[in-house]
């Protein structure tokens, strides 16, 4: 490997890269899926921790058909096999704010432009409202 091609990737996206790798080899199990997203929720710093747990909380209420998984080490709730919506912890990218976003299987769509991600750095009673009016939408409701 050439010294450009080793850098071509940050350590926290060969670190994602190495957590799908681990997805794909788990076994497959509703119970595997969610114990794998509440740990690595559990795993993250106090901060993130406190935002990924109360998305958690909304996205599972909101829409409970919407199952619990990782996708790149995130926590992240599928429909269909299919990613809706994700959870990324500040710190994964050594980002300023969380991010909530939102994947194509996500029913979001509005005309020929919508947002597909939202910054989240605190979580309040319009934060939770906004949450679970989109997380409903994206799982069409």
């Amino acid at each position: 490997m050439t010294e450009k091609a080793s850098n071509a990737f940050s350590a926290e996206e060969k670190a994602a890269m190495k957590a799908a790798v681990a997805e794909s080899k788990r076994v497959k199990s509703a119970e595997a899926d969610a114990a794998a997203c509440a740990e690595a929720i559990a795993a993250m710093a106090p901060a993130d921790q406190e935002l990924a747990s109360a998305v958690h909380a909304l996205v599972t209420a909101a829409a409970p058909e919407l199952l619990p998984r990782t996708w790149y080490g995130m926590p992240a709730y599928t429909q269909d096999g299919k990613v809706v919506v994700f959870f990324k912890p500040a710190l994964k990218f050594k980002s300023r704010f969380c991010t909530l976003g939102f994947e194509d299987a996500a029913q979001l769509d509005e005309g020929a432009f919508w947002p597909t991600s939202y910054a989240i750095t605190a979580m309040g009673p319009g934060e939770e409202k906004a949450i679970t009016a989109l997380v409903k939408k994206a799982a069409g409701h």
